[in-house]
C-alpha cells in the first residue's frame, strides 16, 4: 500500500523521485500545500532510498495522504479496496475557484511539463499578473484572466496580455495539465 502511495504522490508532483533533490522538492511542495514539514530523510526512507531499517509513523502516512487529497492513511487504504480498476488520484480534482477562494495579492506557482513554471498574483476581478517564469511563453508582466484551476487539467487563460499584443487565449499544460500552489505572500 506505501507503495501506491509513493506512485500516487509522483503521479501528483508530475515525476519521480529518484535523487536527494527530487525529495527536497517534495518536502518543500508539501510544505505549500498543508504547512507541514516532513524532512527529505523521512521521504527517502519510504520510498526506499535509504534503508535504514526505519518504519514510518503513521502521522508521516497521514500527511502523505492529506497532500494527495485524502482524510487520513486509513482513508487512503479503504479508497484503495473501492476503486481497484481505476486509477486512483483524487489530487487530479483539486480546484481553485479563483473569484471565492483567492484574495487580491494572493501568489500562485503553476507548474507543468516539462519543466515549466509560473508565478502570478492576483489583481482581483479574475486577472493575474506574471511576475516570474521559467520554460514558457508566459513572461514577467503579461497579464491574463482565469475563472477556474483544476489539477491536472489544462489551464485557459483568457485576455492574455503581452505587452502591445493584441489580447490571445492560451493554455497551458495540454498534455499533461496543470499544478498549483499557493504561495506565502511577502508583502
Amino acid at each position: 500500500m506505501r507503495n501506491r502511495l509513493c506512485k500516487e504522490i509522483e503521479s501528483a508532483i508530475g515525476q519521480r523521485l529518484r535523487t536527494p533533490k527530487d525529495f527536497d522538492y517534495l518536502r518543500k511542495c508539501i510544505y505549500a500545500r498543508l504547512r507541514i514539514i516532513v524532512s527529505s530523510t523521512t521521504l527517502k526512507r519510504l520510498w526506499g532510498y535509504l534503508n535504514d531499517g526505519g518504519e514510518p509513523r503513521e502521522a508521516t502516512l497521514t500527511t502523505l495522504c492529506r497532500f494527495l487529497g485524502y482524510r487520513d492513511w486509513e482513508n487512503f487504504v479503504q479508497s484503495q479496496g473501492q476503486t481497484e480498476d481505476l486509477p486512483s488520484s483524487p489530487v487530479l480534482c483539486r480546484r481553485l475557484n479563483v473569484s471565492t477562494e483567492l484574495k487580491k495579492n494572493d501568489c500562485l506557482r503553476l507548474t507543468w511539463q516539462p519543466k515549466r513554471w509560473c508565478d502570478v498574483i492576483y489583481l482581483g476581478n479574475l486577472q493575474f499578473l506574471v511576475t516570474a517564469s521559467e520554460n514558457t511563453r508566459l513572461k514577467q508582466g503579461d497579464t491574463f484572466q482565469c475563472s477556474l484551476i483544476i489539477e491536472g487539467e489544462p489551464l485557459y487563460l483568457d485576455g492574455l496580455r503581452q505587452g502591445s499584443l493584441p489580447p490571445v487565449a492560451y493554455v497551458c499544460g495540454k498534455k499533461n495539465g496543470v499544478r498549483f500552489e499557493k504561495l506565502i505572500n511577502h508583502h
